[in-house]
Formats: C-alpha cells, structure tokens, sequence
C-alpha cells in the first residue's frame, strides 16, 4: 500500500517509477493504486498461511537426528543446566551435513542447534596489552622475593 501511495502522490509515470525503485512489477504497483482507489482497506497478511517454501527439517526428516549424533561427542556444557553448546563450528556441522547427503547451510545448522538448545558463542581471543618496559625488572624483583 505504501508503494501505491507513493506511486499516486508522484502523479504521470509514478506506477513505472515506483515499480523500478522498489524492483516490482508495475502491475503489481498498479493493482495497489486500484485498491487504494476503491478504497479497499490495506491487507495485513498477503500469503495464506502455510504458505512458501517449506523448512528444510521438515523436507529431510533424517537432518536433526544426524545433526545431533553429530553434536554429541563435542557436546559442553553443565548437564544440570538448560545451556549447552559445541565446540564444532555451524560452518563444520554444514560441510559435514552435506558430505552426508544432507543439503544444508550453516546458518539453517544455526537455526536447528538453537531449537534444540543450544548457545551459539563463538571462541573469544584476548587481546593482550603491549609489553610493559621494565618487564624483565618485575620478574627478576619477583624471582629474587622467593
């Protein structure tokens, strides 16, 4: 609606120019300015529900539970706590996937290990400061003090 808005404010040429801009087609563009015109009220859900393209977990039943065994032997965390993660990257777990047959990305391995539970945090690396100058002075002031 907003695009057919925008394409009626702006007059001659608004459909095509609007529909270029928001790369759509300008019948589509156009069936909004009719609608706007009729004084249709907005829609607030354009696909039916259900509608799309269906979640891979739902097409490859067999994915979750080869994701899991393959979590399993890297598993952490406190078995009494409700947070678990892996050591093994999603990019890993996906290549892995697919060397197994099953065609996934690592960000749906994301997704499907936070479903399940799981942390996803990576390794963080300290940043150490630069090196004090009289270094060599504190250790040798700490080794004589013993």
């Amino acid at each position: 609606m907003r695009s057919a808005l925008l394409a009626r404010m702006l007059g001659h040429d608004g459909i095509r120019a609007v529909a270029r801009a928001a790369q759509a087609s300008e019948a589509t563009v156009r069936k909004g300015v009719d609608e706007l015109e009729a004084g249709e009220a907005a829609l607030g859900r354009v696909r039916r529900p259900g509608g799309g393209r269906k979640r891979v977990a739902e097409l490859n039943p067999g994915l979750r539970p080869a994701l899991l065994a393959l979590v399993e032997p890297g598993m952490r965390g406190d078995p009494m706590s409700p947070l678990r993660w892996t050591v093994k990257s999603t990019s890993a777990l996906a290549a892995e996937l697919n060397h197994q047959g099953h065609r996934v990305s690592a960000d749906t391995v994301g997704d499907l290990l936070r479903k399940e539970g799981f942390s996803m945090q990576a390794n963080a690396n300290t940043v150490e400061g630069t090196q004090h100058p009289d270094r060599d002075a504190q250790f040798r002031y700490g080794g004589a003090r013993l």
